[in-house]
């Protein structure tokens, strides 16, 4: 097993992919890696700088840390809806291909098997995949109109998004909180949090004039 690397994690995974046929998972799938593909050159991304995983109806890209995350955010929020748009016109409508996208970062190590494809293993690539899985994302994108929904983890958010670089606006993003196996999990969703998923909002703290007035009320008959 190689050593663990700090990389950034891309996930790409179809919407309701069982729900159609074999040829139709085809002919998905093919569009699916042009999409992925077009996106990752669009950003700057050469194939050297990359380890790219096919999971059936889900690709996962490690990117190298010398690729700056604000550019593939912005491939991910302005070429990657133009691809979807574009491919799907010419696909038939059994066949239109609807994306949960996650971006991430932390330590993944390479561990291959003799005889099989992929070995990527570590805690950060875990979480990723929980969040791509997470019932706010999979709302997001069943209540929304646009053929792919962006979900950041909080590490990304923290380091990158909310700085707002050029093209990142911090104000689109809205957190979202995911039970895990392991524990809460926090990670920011672009767009609208579907309002069964949204946090209760907190109450602004009182000042002290209110809770002496109020306290007063208690008082009184």
């Amino acid at each position: 097993m190689t050593e663990p690397v700090n990389r950034t994690i891309l996930l790409f995974d179809i919407e309701k992919f069982g729900q159609r046929d074999d040829v139709e998972q085809t002919f998905m799938r093919r569009m699916l890696h042009t999409v992925v593909e077009d996106t990752l050159t669009a950003a700057g991304v050469e194939p050297t700088a990359q380890h790219r995983e096919d999971r059936g109806d889900c690709v996962m890209a490690l990117i190298s840390p010398e690729i700056a995350k604000p550019r593939l955010l912005r491939a991910l929020l302005t070429q990657t809806p133009t691809l979807l748009h574009a491919n799907n016109r010419l696909a038939a409508a059994s066949a239109q291909v609807r994306l949960r996208i996650v971006v991430a970062s932390g330590e993944v190590a390479l561990h291959p098997q003799p005889g099989t494809l992929g070995g990527a293993v570590g805690h950060d690539l875990n979480q990723a995949f929980r969040l791509l899985d997470a019932d706010p994302l999979r709302a997001a994108l069943r209540e929304r109109s646009e053929q792919s929904v962006l979900c950041v983890s909080d590490s990304v958010y923290q380091g990158v998004v909310r700085h707002g670089h050029p093209g990142l606006r911090p104000e689109e993003f809205h957190e979202i909180s995911v039970r895990t196996k392991e524990g809460s999990l926090t990670g920011w969703l672009c767009g609208p949090v579907p309002p069964e998923h949204a946090r209760p909002q907190q109450e602004p703290p009182m000042c002290i004039r209110d809770r002496c007035d109020l306290r007063l009320q208690r008082r009184l008959p």
